[in-house]
């Protein structure tokens, strides 16, 4: 019944995902907990999910020639080596997953916080961006945006190791804010091909630490993956701003409890 109750679970978050965009961290995450999953079997279990459910879109992007490798690297710059160094210090100081379940818990509270942030405040980050490009004026996030991409980086590298969540809001986010002259397609694009390596470093390292559940990972992609092109299909047909609303005050009120309570 179990494995019957992760397809579903894995089916209803691969159809948000092609609804809304939305990355699967920050579904999957809080509703493993919900299932009474521990954290950092979920936190390890969703990257991986995460790695391999986004790996095929990368592959897409680049064959549309639609990656900016040259900004997706400055990015795996800084949070390829933070990945690496949080994991390193989970092994080295912790002698087990007990004594930082807290860390994680707190953590993704946190980026929960900050992907429904970016959520209610995407049309505002657009807007500002646009903004940039018709003033044609070069202001100090442009002038230092390599170092900023690289320094944002390793904040992803950290955190989305710590939680599995922000690889995809948090991420766009970022690009939206220091490249305002790019196309939105190569938004995607980037940022997509930055969030495969991560989640899948992320995932091995939670992997060498006892904390992923292939029996789970299997259940979600099974109902995930056709999920995802159904959600992709019906996505033209439903108001997007409606379910991001929706979907940004659940974010909101989950990040809160993991935060707060």
């Amino acid at each position: 019944m179990d494995f019957l109750l992760y397809i579903v679970s894995g089916a209803l978050v691969g159809l948000v995902i092609g609804l809304t965009g939305i990355g699967g961290g920050s579904l999957m995450t809080p509703l493993l907990l919900m299932f009474g999953i521990p954290p950092h079997v979920a936190v390890g279990t969703d990257l991986l999910y995460a790695s391999i459910t986004k790996a095929s879109g990368v592959v897409s992007h680049h064959k549309h020639k639609s990656i900016r490798w040259e900004i997706t690297w400055l990015l795996a710059l800084g949070s390829i080596p933070a990945a690496l160094i949080t994991g390193l210090v989970l092994y080295s100081y912790f002698s087990d997953f007990k004594q930082y379940t807290g860390v994680i818990t707190t953590s993704l509270g946190v980026m929960l916080i900050l992907t429904a942030s970016m959520l209610i405040f995407r049309k505002k980050l657009q807007m500002f961006s646009q903004r940039q490009v018709d003033l044609k004026q070069t202001s100090w996030l442009q002038k230092n945006k390599a170092a900023l991409t690289v320094a944002m980086g390793v904040l992803l590298g950290v955190f989305v190791t710590l939680s599995s969540v922000g690889a995809g809001a948090i991420g766009t986010a970022i690009l939206l804010v220091l490249y305002p002259h790019l196309k939105s397609i190569n938004i995607i694009g980037t940022d997509l091909a930055h969030a495969v390596p991560l989640t899948m470093i992320g995932g091995l390292i939670h992997l060498s630490l006892g904390n992923v559940d292939f029996s789970l990972l299997g259940a979600l992609l099974i109902g995930s993956i056709p999920a995802i092109h159904l959600g992709s299909k019906l996505g033209t047909k439903l108001p997007e701003s409606v379910l991001r609303a929706v979907l940004a005050s659940l974010l909101m009120g989950l990040g809160a409890k993991y935060v707060f309570f």
